[in-house]
């Protein structure tokens, strides 16, 4: 491959709902696309899963804008590709950025898949035709609400239950939804919301059934999420502590959770979260795949990458019209009692729409 054109794209979107967390409320969707072409006119499209403020990791949406365009397109534009995989030792003297690293990659693995006139799942290695889907809910104000959208989204089919908690709407919270809900598949996300302090809290979780807690303390930290695994019962898993096949291998050695979410964003790329899924396939690590509110680019992607063996759990890619009142590809992602269906078509197997891109775009700049 070589890559003759890059296009960038600043594009707003807005969510039909807003998305609590512990880090705050969100619902304008501020994030850039890539789009590059070959000299035979294949085009691929990666996503670049930021938000407007560093809140999740130290990237933001701008930041990664110029990382791209001053670093990252340098590197690839007009020079011939074998395989996506030579990307990642080309970007390593650049530190982290790894959204910004994932979303050309991202790009190029599905100009790749194109080439070959494979889909991505399979230039990946992806062994399932049908990946099991769950679904995220943010904090509500109101309980009620929260019980409401849960039973919708459990009649809908979706195979596990995920409630963000942070301190002060946990405990209390997921009393009231296993009161309702005894039998559900749960699991709780705390996006780094709690300290070894909490432990007392955090142990009273156990006599709820849930499938993991997901991420409890500081993103990063490996020694004392070890340190909490021994106090508690429920599977501990990891989301802002990994950023690496590094970072998963010490997390094993170390003992700090039992599951991971993958974020093919936050690892810096499908060939880095390759990697890592094999190591922790050979360490009996579970994992499933975590969403970052994407568009339906980045829903492709991670759709791909679930295909492989060991996402064994439900991931978040749930449906566009969760999110949209119009998705960017055509067709648009759709659940259907739990299971998506993994495209067959080449590359990311959706086609992206760009008018509705350009509808949303608030900057645009081609490379050449």
């Amino acid at each position: 491959m070589k890559l003759k054109e890059i296009n960038l794209y600043k594009v707003s979107m807005r969510m039909k709902n807003p998305f609590t967390t512990s880090f705050g409320t969100e619902q304008n969707r501020k994030f850039i696309l890539v789009e590059v072409k070959d000299d035979q006119e294949l085009t691929g499209w990666g996503e670049c899963v930021t938000t407007e403020r560093p809140l999740y990791i130290e990237e933001f949406t701008d930041s990664s804008w110029v990382m791209l365009e001053k670093f990252l397109i340098p590197l690839v534009l007009n020079r011939e590709i074998g395989h996506p995989d030579e990307l990642q030792k080309d970007f390593s003297p650049y530190k982290r950025n790894n959204l910004a690293k994932s979303a050309i990659e991202g790009a190029v693995w599905d100009l790749y898949a194109k080439s070959k006139g494979i889909s991505l799942s399979e230039a990946l290695g992806g062994a399932k035709n049908e990946i099991e889907v769950g679904v995220s809910l943010g904090i509500e104000d109101n309980i009620q609400d929260l019980l409401e959208n849960i039973q919708q989204k459990s009649d809908e089919g979706y195979r596990r239950i995920k409630i963000k908690i942070k301190p002060g709407k946990d405990v209390e919270v997921i009393d009231q939804v296993r009161q309702r809900f005894p039998d559900l598949p749960l699991m709780v996300d705390a996006n780094s919301a709690y300290t070894l302090e909490d432990l007392p809290t955090l142990k009273e979780m156990d006599k709820y059934n849930l499938m993991m807690i997901e991420q409890p303390l500081t993103a990063g930290d490996l020694i004392d999420h070890a340190k909490l695994q021994k106090e508690v019962e429920t599977p501990i898993c990891l989301d802002e502590s990994i950023h690496s096949y590094e970072d998963a291998r010490q997390a094993i050695e170390l003992g700090s959770g039992k599951i991971i979410n993958m974020k093919v964003g936050r690892v810096g790329g499908l060939t880095q979260a390759k990697k890592i899924h094999g190591l922790c396939q050979e360490a009996n690590i579970p994992l499933w795949c975590g969403g970052m509110l994407e568009s339906g680019v980045g829903r492709a992607h991670n759709i791909a990458i679930t295909s492989l063996a060991n996402f064994t759990l439900p991931g978040d890619t749930a449906s566009s019209s969760r999110y949209w009142e119009k998705d960017i590809i055509e067709p648009e992602v759709v659940v259907d009692n739990g299971l998506l269906q993994v495209p067959t078509k080449p590359g990311i197997g959706f086609e992206v729409n760009l008018d509705e891109v350009l509808k949303h775009t608030i900057e645009h700049k081609t490379f050449h």
